[in-house]
């Protein structure tokens, strides 16, 4: 037998042993920084599944739900996915574009029966247009319409 072939083997067993570690080091933190993108109906299928997790709800505000306090910055709305629906509290300013009837995104954690955010995405509108040749836009025009539209 090869001296040699038999030393090769050793640095092969070796590469896979490194490598098998370093796979199982990612994978798990990976999974444990991993944060799950969910409706209400899916929690409430799996509510133990996500218990103590911090998750991605995602859903629509709900109609008339909305209240916001802006001395105390508290935010409270409802949110659905058209078949379930959750009441959500955050705190801190909401997004210009956060009004009812829009899609929102909110991380945090369940809390008894209310979804406590820590984060608020709201989804925006998927349009564009791109100004004409020669179009000049007027900003203030566009912030006005903006703030009405809340």
């Amino acid at each position: 037998m090869n001296p040699r072939s038999n030393n090769s083997w050793k640095y092969i067993l070796g590469l896979v042993i490194i490598l098998g570690g370093v796979g199982f080091v990612l994978s798990s933190s990976l999974n444990t920084n991993l944060t799950f993108f969910i409706t209400p109906s899916e929690y409430l299928q799996d509510t133990a599944k996500y218990s103590d997790k911090t998750v991605r709800l995602g859903g629509v505000v709900q109609e008339n739900s909305v209240k916001y306090n802006k001395q105390t910055l508290e935010l409270r709305f409802v949110i659905t996915d058209g078949t379930s629906k959750f009441p959500v509290s955050f705190t801190g300013t909401p997004p210009d574009l956060f009004k009812p009837g829009r899609g929102v995104t909110v991380e945090g954690k369940f809390v008894g029966n209310t979804f406590q955010g820590s984060q608020l995405l709201v989804k925006h509108s998927e349009e564009y247009r791109a100004p004409k040749p020669g179009e000049v836009l007027d900003y203030a025009n566009i912030t006005d319409k903006i703030k009405d539209s809340r």
